[in-house]
């Protein structure tokens, strides 16, 4: 399981986050929506990196840029991770 521990919101204000978990990459950054600043976090199978990987591969969801969000985004990560075959 990814750990809530290991996403830090104030480095992800500033720089994308990645990792990966048992075939499954992913990536936190921050995004934009209708409300303001908000956290995208964008999940893919590998072997590729975020950039060459086509974008039908991908689903992104959005969270608040807060710590809230972070812990929200770690339940929906590992959510994913347990819902498909990586």
């Amino acid at each position: 399981m990814i750990s809530p521990k290991i996403i830090h919101v104030n480095y992800i204000k500033k720089e994308a986050q990645t990792g990966s978990y048992c075939g499954m990459r992913y990536r936190l950054s921050k995004g934009k929506n209708e409300e303001g600043d908000c956290m995208d976090v964008t999940i893919w199978p590998e072997p590729f990196c975020f950039v060459k990987t086509p974008a039908e591969q991908k689903t992104t969801k959005q969270f608040p840029l807060t710590q809230e969000g972070c812990l929200e985004a770690v339940a929906w990560l590992n959510e994913q991770h347990k819902s498909r075959s990586w």
